[in-house]
């Protein structure tokens, strides 16, 4: 829950009669109290009673913040061989991990950019036993379904917004992502 969202939160319950709010999700809790009267609101110039005396602000606990997760910088690797054999056409290409993908050596900028529309936790299929919804070497269309992004117990289906072939997967099953991070090169002309 961001800042902007519990700002959100404390107006709607000052338009509404709500005196106390309170909730929790697993170590985050917020208690908000208002000093609203149950019996009545005093009339401009009336003291409230003496035994309710106005509260303090609201309570706000937020869960520690969780640093992003970051690869160990790659030592440099030596120069790919001049020549290599072709691959046959029926094989796959073969998915590299975040870690093979940082090492470079392909040129990646006629490819184009699947992100993460939100912060969250990467996941490439609906369950662990469901098959991932795309994968390399598959092509897809605008609108289709390629991973969801877990953010606060929700479960994110993020779409395509381009067609073309899956050239790379760029983040591991279940690691946290940030905004804008790139999930997938897709290789339009595929």
């Amino acid at each position: 829950m961001t800042v902007k969202d519990i700002q959100e939160l404390v107006k709607l319950i000052n338009k509404s009669n709500l005196t106390e709010f309170k909730m929790k999700d697993g170590e985050f809790e917020l208690s908000i109290r208002t000093n609203k009267h149950q019996k009545g609101k005093p009339q401009a110039g009336q003291q409230p009673p003496a035994a309710s005396a106005p509260q303090a602000a609201p309570i706000i606990q937020m869960p520690p913040v969780q640093q992003p997760y970051s690869a160990p910088p790659q030592p440099p690797q030596p120069a790919a061989p001049a020549a290599q054999p072709a691959k046959p056409a029926s094989e796959q290409p073969r998915q590299e991990t975040p870690a093979e993908t940082a090492k470079g050596g392909d040129d990646t900028s006629k490819y184009l950019e699947i992100k993460s529309p939100i912060v969250g936790t990467f996941y490439r299929s609906s369950s662990p036993e469901k098959p991932p919804y795309i994968k390399v070497g598959d092509t897809i269309e605008v609108g289709q379904v390629v991973c969801i992004v877990e953010a606060m117990k929700l479960f994110n289906e993020i779409e395509s917004e381009i067609s073309g072939k899956v050239v790379k997967t760029m983040v591991e099953d279940a690691q946290p992502v940030e905004y804008d991070q790139v999930l997938f090169l897709i290789d339009p002309e595929g």
